[in-house]
């Protein structure tokens, strides 16, 4: 993407970065310089995604982790501190999701959401941003979903834990401005993996319902919103911080008009003659 190693020397902390999303961002941060710890509650997810690595050269560590525990965090943090000496950019991509009415909605299923979602994203933050704070320098990239403002259906736990990791993007953006850290989101769309397949669109008919209300026609793919969050954890972005990049095909936008933009040229059709009537 870039015509020289943007992150070279750098050090970053993928959580979730066993597969899909985090995976993918983690290969472009390998291949542009950084050094890369994926961090993962999966051993199977973390031996495939450092396999799949592999190839790239650089330097990969991996480390089993729930975001949801303190003192995994702290683990870490010591033990990337000990092989590199520094911590340079943490993503927080962990997350867990499923599509559930409000009114069927286990309790447990709620926290667990939150859990994952908001707390570890904060605990992670928090524990990990220390050693970026004693350094006065570093940068933090929140993973998010549009229904964060939004909201959609089957997705309150998960719309109401990203809406409170957008507050926190923004607010740890001036707080740690001091420090020279920033503090940045991205906001994804559908994009196209084995686990999305199974969990959001698992027949042929849903996929087209979902991908009817993109105004560009299809997913996003892995890549290109894992370029977008290189170019944010960028010296190309250095100025930016406490912003939320959406990378969805205007998925949202088209939503704000119940979705006409399909059906435009009929509507064109319907209200052309009327036009004239002045």
């Amino acid at each position: 993407m870039f015509a020289r190693p943007v992150l070279e020397g750098q050090v970053a902390v993928v959580t979730g970065g066993g597969t899909g999303l985090g995976l993918e961002i983690s290969r472009q941060f390998l291949l542009h310089g950084a050094s890369v710890v994926l961090a993962s509650r999966s051993e199977e997810h973390l031996a495939a995604g450092q396999d799949a690595l592999k190839a790239l050269g650089g330097s990969v560590m991996t480390f089993a982790l729930d975001v949801r525990d303190v003192r995994g965090i702290e683990a870490l943090r010591e033990a990337v501190l000990e092989r590199f000496g520094r911590i340079d950019i943490l993503v927080n991509n962990a997350a867990g999701n499923f599509i559930r009415p409000a009114e069927t909605l286990p309790i447990k299923g709620w926290n667990a959401v939150i859990d994952i979602v908001l707390n570890g994203s904060f605990y992670c933050s928090q524990i990990l941003g220390q050693p970026m704070i004693e350094q006065k320098s570093g940068r933090i990239l929140n993973i998010l979903a549009t229904y964060a403002w939004t909201g959609g259906p089957g997705t309150i736990h998960s719309a109401c834990a990203k809406a409170g990791v957008l507050a926190m993007t923004r607010t740890l953006a001036v707080e740690w401005a001091r420090y020279n850290i920033r503090v940045n989101a991205v906001a994804p769309g559908p994009f196209d993996t084995e686990g999305a397949r199974q969990r959001l669109w698992p027949t042929e008919s849903l996929r087209q319902a979902i991908t009817s209300g993109i105004p560009l026609g299809r997913f996003a793919t892995p890549e290109e919103v894992a370029r977008i969050c290189l170019f944010l954890v960028s010296p190309f972005a250095d100025y930016l911080t406490g912003e939320c990049v959406v990378v969805d095909g205007g998925a949202w936008l088209g939503k704000g008009i119940g979705n006409i933009a399909a059906r435009l040229d009929e509507l064109d059709s319907l209200l052309g003659p009327r036009r004239g009537k002045g």
